[in-house]
């Protein structure tokens, strides 16, 4: 079964649903084309398409010539390396279609920077070596910047949680102003005061008033 059928109209294949099992089908390279290695080749495509958060099967062939592309060692796609992208990219789930491609990104940086680990442990030109470590220096902070854009995009849709009455006890710490409360991160939007010194602040100004007497 190749991965390149007649599609006329776009038709979703992915359901959604990641508790069935954790094997996605083989992939197979041809000099000119692909293959889903699968003994139903409709249960095939409708597996690597949850394999990939692919809504339809053009955004799975246009996913899967990318990912193809991408596992190239010298020029060459490669099976291996495909094979752990498609599984990569299944335990991480994507949810939708921008994750299916941020995930897809990252995979493939990943990929990109052990490329580069092995490059930098295979020379000892001191020029390469500075050459390589450079990019697998900027290839690690894309992906470390790649997960980071994933989890913001998946807690974007958590509701904030706004608290309005505070008790504190004499010697804590009142914020002055509504907290509003994201996943774990909490931001006052005024300032906060120090209950025990404006007490302490208080008691002598009232304790000076009473000795001296009312003002003229």
């Amino acid at each position: 079964m190749t991965t390149a059928p007649a599609r006329h109209i776009t038709s979703p294949l992915a359901a959604n649903d990641r508790s069935g099992p954790l094997v996605s089908p083989r992939i197979k390279l041809y000099k000119r084309r692909v293959a889903i290695s699968h003994p139903d080749p409709q249960a095939g495509e409708r597996l690597l398409a949850e394999a990939l958060g692919a809504a339809d099967r053009d955004a799975l062939h246009g996913m899967l010539r990318q990912l193809v592309k991408a596992s190239a060692v010298g020029q060459r796609p490669d099976e291996a390396n495909l094979a752990f992208m498609i599984s990569t990219i299944r335990s991480i789930a994507p949810k939708d279609s921008i994750e299916a491609m941020l995930v897809s990104q990252m995979v493939s940086v990943h990929v990109a920077a052990m490329r580069c680990a092995c490059r930098l442990a295979c020379t000892d030109d001191l020029a390469q070596q500075e050459g390589v470590t450079r990019a697998l220096t900027r290839l690690s902070r894309t992906f470390a910047a790649q997960v980071e854009a994933l989890n913001r995009h998946r807690n974007s849709d958590e509701r904030p949680i706004t608290v309005q009455n505070l008790s504190v006890q004499d010697g804590g710490r009142a914020i002055v102003g509504n907290v509003t409360q994201h996943a774990n991160v909490i931001v006052a939007e005024t300032g906060t005061m120090d209950t025990a010194a404006d007490t302490g602040t208080s008691a002598g100004c009232d304790a000076h008033r009473g000795n001296d007497g009312p003002g003229v």
